[in-house]
């Protein structure tokens, strides 16, 4: 097994820093570990440490702060006075169709003269399509409302001006050199563009219109909070910063999700059988990957009937037509790994690279890119994942943190048909007989750029503490740190010089289960690691060593007690330390 790293995030050290935590440590009867991951967070004062352990509705942003807001909400005013045929267009993927869900959903509740339209995968690709335009020509629609995508369709929407259709763009992708020219383009990553919070998920940026309008026309925003389901689906399943406004619609979508979710989301929570109470990591591996499977396998318009499904009959049908795509997914994903796998295995040349690009024109495009991240899991360095489409090479980057694929492709340019992306992921297109240049041309783009220490995998640490510290109540404090994802993770702590209580045991011989103790507390602790039975040979009575780990609540025969999920361990005596501290504040944030 490879070594991992031990990366320490920057604890509080500025005066102002420290200062903050002897401060919040005070105020709030807390430890001062508690105050530090408060500060890690851009917690400085007791006003904003109540926001942030209280999210509140009213926190939301004015929606006329965006750019081009006035015309959008005005501009779709005058299409429901008008009773104008009004098309929402979006992605495929989860955040797209969450998008078309809620805006359609919404707007059905006020408007009957509307319908939604979601691309195909694999006929049509990413964005707005020329096949959508002709649909939406064809069928009278006069306003079309674009939802996670259309901020890089300047050609599409001169196409639909050219048929006589206004657009309205609610983006969050960055802009290209030029924007659209159409009624309104909201995007809060446009460079002229003030809204305060930048990260919102294209369902976010829909929500934001949904909210103008709600302003613009006197309805309670209430009946527009009903919807914040499927706001935190999306802003779970698309891996976006958990901080400032996506903090509070996550908080109460959560809350919405685990009360009363609609009856699509429903029947996924029980057809995933998630049982306990809902958080981020229940929606990213439970619900988002059922809900992308749609589109991934057959179209994605299922996945959009299912989120507007008004009874849970109708809703079950659709879930388990979905359930059975996700079946099918897992299926390609499976197969398509081990195969992946195997050729890497199979050659010496791949097994020594620095990077893994495969081709095989048999593998189901809608998987590859979780094929890719597969591969990493394994070998921890740039990966691109091919199979044939069109009669082209397509295929879906993946990266490891602190290595740009995206730049490192664009190296490649002259060899490629088509390529977008950013720092973690990336999508291309090339000729077929260009794949083996092309690989060795990424390899050498890739030996070049990368640095030894970013081929080693990586465990992000909080802080350091004592067992000592580890209790109820600051276990308590911590889950209210939560919801957890993105730029606000669940806390990982090391802890040096434990010692063997009881075990090593094995599980399913995979798993590890042990008991430690800590000279700094007498309570022992027991220690759960997935995929670590390796380690069980190198644990020994007596022999001090070191863990990394997230404290969670175990329930068993009606007791509840702390245990500590690892991440990682290291035995003192026979590791070389590769500590490192993390650069920049990381975390920080402002609220």
């Amino acid at each position: 097994m490879t070594e991992k790293r031990w990366i320490h995030r920057p604890q509080p050290s500025t005066t102002e820093e420290l200062k903050a935590v002897e401060d919040l440590t005070r105020q709030l009867n807390i430890t001062p570990f508690l105050a530090m991951l408060l500060v890690q967070r851009g917690v400085y004062s007791f006003e904003q440490a109540r926001t942030f352990f209280r999210p509140e509705l009213a926190h939301l942003h004015d929606p006329f702060l965006m750019k081009d807001m006035d015309q959008a909400v005005l501009r779709l005013q005058m299409a429901l006075l008008r009773n104008e045929k009004i098309l929402v267009y979006g992605d495929y993927d989860v955040d797209g169709t969450t998008s078309v869900a809620l805006f359609y959903g919404f707007l059905k509740t006020i408007h009957s003269n509307l319908d939604f339209y979601i691309p195909d995968r694999y006929k049509e690709g990413y964005g707005v399509s020329s096949a959508g335009i002709e649909w939406a020509a064809e069928n009278g629609f006069s306003l079309i409302v674009s939802l996670d995508c259309g901020i890089k369709s300047v050609d599409k929407v001169q196409e639909a001006a050219d048929y006589g259709i206004d657009f309205i763009i609610c983006d969050h992708h960055r802009p290209g050199s030029y924007l659209p020219t159409c009624c309104a383009v909201l995007d809060p990553k446009r460079e002229d563009c003030s809204y305060p919070y930048k990260e919102l998920t294209g369902c976010g940026v829909g929500f934001k219109l949904l909210q103008a309008l709600c302003l613009l026309r006197d309805i309670p925003l209430e009946r527009l909070f009903d919807f914040l389901d499927l706001v935190v689906v999306s802003i779970a399943s698309d891996i976006v910063p958990i901080t400032g406004e996506n903090r509070v619609l996550a908080y109460y979508g959560l809350k919405r999700l685990n009360a009363s979710p609609r009856p699509g989301l429903k029947a996924l929570i029980q057809i995933a059988s998630l049982r306990d109470e809902l958080d981020i990591m229940n929606v990213v591996f439970g619900i988002g990957p059922r809900i992308n499977a749609a589109g991934r396998i057959k179209h994605a318009k299922a996945a959009v009937q299912l989120l507007l499904s008004e009874t849970e009959e109708e809703a079950t049908g659709h879930a388990f037509e979905i359930n059975e795509h996700n079946n099918s997914r897992r299926q390609y994903d499976s197969s398509i790994t081990e195969e992946a796998l195997a050729m890497i295995q199979a050659d010496e040349w791949l097994r020594n690279a620095k990077s893994t690009v495969l081709f095989n024109n048999g593998w189901h495009k809608g998987v590859i890119g979780i094929v890719a991240s597969r591969c990493i899991e394994k070998f921890h360095r740039p990966t691109i994942i091919l199979t044939e489409s069109h009669n082209k090479a397509a295929g879906s980057a993946r990266s490891v943190p602190g290595f740009d694929v995206y730049e490192a492709i664009e190296e490649c340019a002259d060899l490629l048909e088509q390529f977008g992306g950013h720092t973690f992921a990336a999508g291309l297109t090339l000729k077929i007989e260009n794949v083996p240049l092309f690989r060795q041309r990424f390899e050498e783009v890739v030996q070049r750029r990368i640095r030894e220490e970013q081929l080693i995998p990586q465990v992000e640490i909080d802080l350091p503490i004592d067992l000592s510290a580890v209790d109820m109540k600051f276990h308590k404090i911590l889950k209210q740190m939560a919801p957890f994802g993105p730029e606000n993770m669940s806390p990982v702590f090391c802890t040096d010089e434990v010692y063997l209580y009881s075990g090593p045991f094995t599980m399913k011989e995979k798993h590890l289960k042990f008991q430690i103790q800590h000279h700094s507390s007498p309570q022992i602790f027991t220690c759960i690691g997935f995929n670590m039975a390796h380690y069980a040979l190198e644990l020994r009575r007596g022999e001090p060593f070191s863990i990394c780990y997230q404290i969670e609540l175990n329930h068993y025969n009606g007791q509840t007690s702390l245990q500590l999920y690892l991440k990682d361990i290291k035995i003192a005596s026979r590791t070389v330390p590769n500590q490192q501290i993390l650069s920049g504040t990381g975390l920080r944030q402002d609220f």
